[in-house]
């Protein structure tokens, strides 16, 4: 039997703790809902970690440990420290997947490993959302169907700032006219990145059956299959001299 993944949750826990609105949709935080639908499963070790904590949650003993990071920040992007953003793009590049969620889009981590601006329309006004499966056999789209209905969130809409995805899973339409790339999927060196844009914290979008499926199912496509660190070594020729 394989050992469990362990998949590390993180949140700023700032919009929970000032908005009596939000903290009654999460009252144990968006990372305490994430954390609790994904924990049933016995294949999966799941911890959570926020801003606020030392060095953000993510000490190296935390990040070296991670097999899945799961990320959904919002206000306090530049609270976030440089050495613990490079501590986790690092750990992506030797194998760890990340799955970056709704305004994480702009978080340093999503910027560095992007390399683009990340920037994108946004409107919050209540819009419908349908999101459409347009990868039907990824392993991320399993058992969600080819269209599901989020009744009220925040839009996103084109043009989005990133690198062509290598994998587009999802696209959404709004009620407003707006369409978004909502899900997608590249590789940064040796992990996986998946982009997944609905979670406004003001909604009970992590509630949502469909929404805990794409992300748990994300959190199984991201699992590493290699860990290989990064050194620049200085060998001897394998073959001796002619």
């Amino acid at each position: 039997m394989s050992a469990p993944l362990n998949v590390t949750v993180w949140n700023e826990f700032r919009h929970e703790r000032k908005n009596p609105a939000v903290a009654a949709i999460y009252p144990t935080g968006i990372h305490g809902a994430i954390a609790g639908f994904l924990a049933p499963d016995a294949g999966l070790r799941v911890r959570t970690a926020t801003l606020d904590e030392p060095e953000h949650g993510l000490p190296a003993a935390v990040v070296a440990e991670t097999d899945v990071l799961v990320w959904w920040g919002h206000t306090a992007h530049a609270e976030v420290a440089d050495a613990v953003v490079e501590r986790v793009r690092r750990r992506v590049l030797e194998g760890m997947g990340l799955i970056v969620l709704h305004s994480g889009h702009y978080s340093k981590i999503f910027k560095a490993l992007m390399g683009t601006t990340c920037s994108l329309r946004w409107r919050e006004s209540g819009d419908r959302e349908r999101v459409w499966t347009v990868a039907p056999s990824h392993p991320i789209a399993r058992g969600v169907g080819e269209s599901f209905a989020i009744p009220v969130e925040e839009m996103y809409g084109e043009p989005f700032g990133i690198p062509e995805p290598e994998e587009l899973v999802f696209v959404s339409w709004f009620s407003g006219g707006e369409v978004f790339r909502s899900g997608c999927a590249w590789r940064r060196g040796h992990g996986r990145v998946f982009y997944f844009q609905p979670g406004h914290e003001t909604y009970p979008i992590y509630h949502q059956p469909e929404v805990q499926r794409v992300i748990a199912n994300a959190v199984r496509w991201a699992a590493p299959t290699v860990r290989i660190p990064d050194n620049c070594p200085n060998p001897p020729p394998p073959e001796p001299p002619v």
